[in-house]
C-alpha cells in the first residue's frame, strides 16, 4: 500500500478518535463505534493489513470505553478507592476484529476482605451500567457473562491474586479457560498501577511453572488446525467451511500465551509475545517470523468475510470459494500453526 493511500484512513481515524474524547453522551458514542469498524473495515478493503487494522479498531475501542466510563463515572458516586478497568481476550490482545462481544473486568484496592465487599457492591452499579452503554455501542455483552458489571470479575488485588494462584495450582478445565481469557488483561481506564500489580503477581505464578503450562498446551491441543493427511485442508463431514478464530488464530493466540508466560513477558498481543519469546531464545527468530506471518494471514482472511458480511460474526470460511493464491496462502498458514502446536508438544513432551 502506498502512503498516499494510509494518509486519508490515518487522518479519518485521528478525526473519528476527536470525536469520541469530546462525545457529550452514549448516543454519540454508538455513532462513533460504527464510524470506528467502518473505518477498519475500509482498512482492509485497502489492503493497510490486518496487524494496523485490528490494532487501528482496537485503539478506537479503547477510546470508547474510556469515553464511556469518564461519561458515567460523574453520574455515578464512586468511592475514593483506586480502581483500573481491565480489557481481557482478544480487547486485551488489541486484535479485535469487526464482529466482538464485551470481556472485561474492574480491578480495585482494598484494605482487607470487608473492605472489598463493601467497595464491590459501590462500583457494580457502575460496571453494570458501563456495560449496557457499551452494548448500546456496538459491543454485545458477554454470553459467559466476564464482564466487570458481573460481581465475580469485580475484584480487589488481593482477590484477583487468589484467583489466579487457585487457576495455576488447580488447572482444572473451568481454570484453564478462565487462564486463557483473564490472563490476557490490559489496563484501559483508572490507574493503571493496579494492573501492573496483577502482572507481577501472574508472573511469579507462571514463570518456568512446567506443570501449569504443560495443562495449558493440553487444552490447547484439543483445537489442531484443519489439515489433510496429504496437502489439503481437513473438513467437517457435511459442510466445506473452517472455523477461522477456534482452528486458526487461536492457535497462535493460545501458542504464543504459553510462551510467554512460562518466560515471564508482559506483553499480551500475540505478534509481541511471539517475537519477544524469540528474543528470549525461547525459539528462533526465523520460526517466530513465519507464525507471526501465519496469523496475520488468517486475521486478514477473517476479517475479508467480517467485511463482506458488514461486521456480521464471520469465522467460518470455505477454503474452496477463496481464489488460488488466498488458498494456498492460507493452507501455508495453518501449517505454520501446526508447527507451532508440535513445538509446545516437543516442549512439555505430550503423546497425543
Amino acid at each position: 500500500m502506498k502512503p498516499r493511500e494510509i494518509l486519508p484512513q490515518s487522518a479519518a481515524i485521528a478525526a473519528c478518535a476527536t470525536r469520541i474524547d469530546g462525545a457529550a453522551g452514549v448516543a454519540e458514542l454508538v455513532a462513533c463505534a460504527r464510524q470506528a469498524r467502518a473505518l477498519a473495515a475500509a482498512l482492509y478493503r485497502e489492503r493497510a493489513g490486518a496487524a494496523f487494522a485490528t490494532t487501528a479498531l482496537s485503539r478506537l475501542n479503547d477510546a470508547v470505553t474510556e469515553r464511556v466510563l469518564a461519561l458515567l463515572a460523574d453520574r455515578f458516586r464512586l468511592p475514593a478507592a483506586r480502581w483500573c478497568w481491565l480489557g481481557l481476550g482478544s480487547e486485551g490482545r488489541l486484535e479485535q476484529t469487526l464482529s466482538t462481544d464485551q470481556d472485561n473486568a474492574l480491578v480495585f484496592s482494598a484494605a482487607d476482605d470487608v473492605e472489598a465487599r463493601d467497595l464491590r457492591e459501590l462500583f457494580l452499579p457502575f460496571t453494570r451500567a458501563a456495560n449496557q452503554a457499551l452494548a448500546e455501542c456496538g459491543f454485545p455483552l458477554c454470553d459467559g457473562e466476564v464482564m466487570a458489571g458481573n460481581p465475580r470479575w469485580c475484584l480487589s488485588v488481593a482477590e484477583w491474586r487468589e484467583h489466579f494462584g487457585a487457576w495455576v495450582r488447580t488447572p482444572e478445565p473451568d481454570a484453564l479457560l478462565n487462564a486463557a481469557i483473564f490472563f490476557d488483561f490490559r489496563a484501559l481506564a483508572g490507574d493503571v498501577a493496579l494492573a501492573r500489580e496483577m502482572r507481577s503477581a501472574l508472573r511469579q505464578l507462571t514463570l518456568g511453572n512446567a506443570i501449569f503450562l504443560r495443562m495449558m498446551t493440553v487444552n490447547a491441543l484439543a483445537a489442531p488446525p484443519p489439515l489433510g493427511r496429504l496437502r489439503d485442508f481437513a473438513v467437517g463431514p457435511g459442510t466445506g467451511a473452517i472455523d477461522l478464530k477456534k482452528f486458526g488464530s487461536r492457535i497462535f493466540v493460545d501458542g504464543a500465551r504459553i510462551l510467554a508466560l512460562g518466560v515471564g513477558i508482559a506483553d499480551t498481543g500475540t505478534s509481541d509475545r511471539l517475537l519477544g519469546v524469540a528474543g528470549e531464545g525461547t525459539v528462533s527468530a526465523a520460526d517466530a517470523e513465519a507464525w507471526v506471518h501465519a496469523f496475520h494471514t488468517i486475521q486478514d482472511i477473517r476479517l475479508g468475510t467480517q467485511a463482506a458480511a458488514d461486521g456480521m460474526p464471520g469465522n467460518l470460511v470455505d477454503p474452496s470459494r477463496l481464489n488460488e493464491f488466498d488458498r494456498r496462502v492460507l493452507l501455508e498458514a495453518l501449517r505454520q500453526a501446526r508447527t507451532l502446536q508440535q513445538l509446545l508438544k516437543s516442549r512439555y513432551q505430550i503423546e497425543t
